[in-house]
């Protein structure tokens, strides 16, 4: 049983597959021939691969820059880091983490075809992510076998379907359509990004709107603004963590300048590579969909992941990141001189979730938007995760943890439940994910 549930489990945390999968569907049920559903089916895979590919550069070159910049400055504390967290989570929790992934895709389904929540949530890793997070705070409050798995299942079925709608209206203005929904666990700072917006933002211009003198033209392409921008940033900490360091201890055999150079246009070039396999899957996703919709769960709208809106709008996303990341590094000189837990600023997370906040800040209040958005952002994600850890059990003294605030505010929320009973924990995802049934049946009766 556990290893048909392990296959299940691996094969739906694919994001390729299982995008795969709904676009198979799609183009079935709507009668394509034979040749365009193989088409369709496999370009549709190829483009999620190609971003993977994109995504698996950026955190190469990422993770370097966070070993430069914590050699550079000396510092030492908890980085948060979904990847590092989720692996240490599995040591001991990765049956119950199978099965809540397994019932909580069936629950979003469920929710998705009776409810008006018409979210079918695809980015797997995220689903993997959220459904170890809920196994770690409901075992660690008591929860055992089958009762953990299915009260598991509920609340991430419910987080699946509730975090894309939260985002929808913004996500509307990003992308000019409702055909797409945004499936990305930090679904909470890009809404708020997006108020900050609509507050700071009358009259700014967009990020895309940027006038440059002709001599700049050049800085007009995003591949190009992306490589000079980080050249500026791997030649600080390279710089002030000296050539010994990088040749060295990060083992990479090149003379340090020239690792610097190659990094900001590895980076670069990582971006540009996320941004052809969206283009990709867009093209194929939305058609396919549409079959989907309307056969299966009617009018529902595939969750996609956060470099999704990255092409929407590619100056905001390099702005996000580094704002987001400053913002990260004002927090953590907070925590410095409060004393305590110091949160170092994890530049995977305020690249991914920091470009995407700056994206969301510019959909709704242009320049000013995306920049205060952003910061604000790279505050919240540094201070939230202390609120988190008391609910971890003993990976809360891990020297990482979650770093996206969808996983950090529903850890806090379900494990402080949990910490008060079974009964507690329990009654509360029973209540909150009967609402919408509820809501969707009195609508109902009132409209007939």
């Amino acid at each position: 049983m556990s290893s048909v549930i392990r296959f299940i489990s691996d094969l739906f945390s694919s994001p390729a597959i299982l995008l795969g999968i709904i676009v198979l569907v799609g183009l079935l049920a709507q009668k394509k021939n034979a040749s365009e559903v193989i088409r369709g089916t496999l370009k549709a895979i190829l483009g999620f691969v190609i971003l993977g590919s994109g995504a698996g550069i950026l955190v190469g070159s990422l993770d370097f820059f966070g070993q430069l910049f914590q050699e550079a400055f000396n510092v030492q504390g908890v980085v948060p880091n979904n990847e590092a967290i989720v692996s240490l989570a599995l040591v001991d929790y990765a049956t119950a983490t199978a099965a809540i992934m397994v019932l909580g895709m069936a629950a979003n389904i469920l929710i998705a075809r009776f409810t008006k929540m018409k979210f079918i949530f695809l980015t797997g890793h995220h689903t993997l992510y959220m459904a170890a997070l809920l196994a770690v705070v409901l075992k660690v409050g008591g929860l055992e076998g089958w009762f953990l798995y299915i009260v598991g299942g509920m609340a991430l079925g419910l987080t699946m379907a509730t975090f894309p709608m939260i985002a929808q209206p913004t996500m509307r203005k990003i992308t000019g359509t409702d055909e797409i929904g945004f499936g990305h666990f930090s679904s909470i700072t890009y809404w708020l990004s997006g108020e900050i917006g609509k507050i700071v933002g009358k009259g700014s211009k967009s990020t895309e709107e940027m006038d440059f003198p002709k001599s700049l033209n050049f800085l007009r392409d995003s591949s190009v603004a992306i490589s000079l921008t980080m050249l500026i940033m791997f030649l600080i900490v390279t710089l002030a963590s000296g050539p010994a360091f990088v040749e060295t201890t990060l083992g990479v055999g090149d003379n340090y300048i020239v690792f610097a150079i190659m990094q900001s246009i590895t980076f670069a070039a990582g971006v540009f590579i996320i941004l052809a396999g969206v283009r990709m899957i867009i093209t194929e996703i939305v058609p396919a969909f549409k079959g989907f919709s309307e056969k299966l769960v009617p009018d529902s709208k595939p969750a996609l992941d956060c470099p999704i809106v990255f092409p929407y709008a590619p100056n905001a996303v390099i702005i996000g990141f580094l704002v987001s990341f400053a913002g990260g590094i004002v927090g953590m000189l907070i925590l410095i001189a409060v004393g305590g837990i110091v949160v170092l600023p994890g530049v995977i997370p305020h690249f991914f979730v920091g470009a995407t906040a700056g994206v969301f800040g510019n959909a709704t209040g242009g320049r000013r938007g995306a920049v205060v958005g952003a910061f604000v952002n790279g505050l919240v994600i540094t201070f939230l995760p202390l609120l988190l850890m008391p609910v971890l059990g003993d990976l809360g003294f891990a020297n990482t943890t979650f770093s996206d605030a969808d996983f950090i505010g529903t850890g806090i929320v379900v494990g402080t439940f949990a910490r008060w009973g079974t009964f507690s924990v329990t009654a509360l995802i029973a209540v909150l994910f009967s609402l919408p049934f509820i809501h969707a049946y009195v609508t109902k009766d009132k409209a007939a």
